[in-house]
């Protein structure tokens, strides 16, 4: 079972940046990394996923501006959010899929994304 735990988010003006950061404890193989979004009143979303540490994929609405990556050992990951709009104020969280398709979520860290 793999643990994880988000951090980096917070306060930020419209068109300002914030780096998220998950790290995974425990003993683990990870096969794929992600990052959901969860606005008030909205079902939890994709924003970005990374398979097997190379292949990413991003929602269409953080295209160019969101960038998912990891560290060398791939137990920690980021999610790198530039020109954030309100529309990306969210309770984002990490996730984890294990080769057998067995997955772990963080609890969440929250953006808000206002002037």
């Amino acid at each position: 079972q793999v643990q994880l735990v988000e951090s980096g988010g917070g306060l930020v003006q419209p068109g300002g940046s914030l780096r998220l950061s998950c790290a995974a404890s425990g003993r683990f193989s990870i096969y794929a990394r992600g990052w959901y979004r969860q606005a008030p009143g909205k079902e939890r979303e994709l924003v970005a996923t990374m398979i097997s540490g190379r292949a990413t994929t991003y929602a269409d609405s953080v295209k160019d501006r969101f960038t998912i990556s990891r560290d060398a050992n791939g137990s920690t990951w980021y999610l790198q959010m530039n020109n954030l709009k309100p529309e990306d104020t969210a309770v984002y969280y990490c996730k984890a899929r294990s080769p057998s398709a067995i997955d772990s979520w963080g609890k969440g860290t929250l953006v808000t994304v206002s002037s």
